[in-house]
């Protein structure tokens, strides 16, 4: 990760647009001190499939789950009750 203070990334921010791209970050400083973080949208680590069935035999769902749930909750979710 690299560390800019924010008049080195004001100035020069178009340097380190290539990095963004390939997945560096940029940590943004004022006076040393971390104040924000810069990524790319398009980094290839948020385009990777993950993986189906990480979880697997790790929690059951209980048959409860998939009953319905009680009038009074149901207007809760619709903003009903207070």
């Amino acid at each position: 990760m690299l560390k800019l203070s924010i008049d080195e990334a004001n100035n020069k921010l178009g340097r380190y647009l290539d990095k963004l791209e390939k997945g560096e970050k940029i940590l943004l400083c004022r006076r040393n001190r971390p104040i924000a973080e810069i990524r790319s949208l398009h980094s290839p680590a948020l385009h990777k499939p993950r993986p189906i069935g990480l979880a697997k035999g790790l929690f059951s769902v209980p048959e409860s789950f998939f009953e319905e749930l009680p009038d009074e909750m149901l207007r809760s979710f619709a903003g009903e009750n207070p």
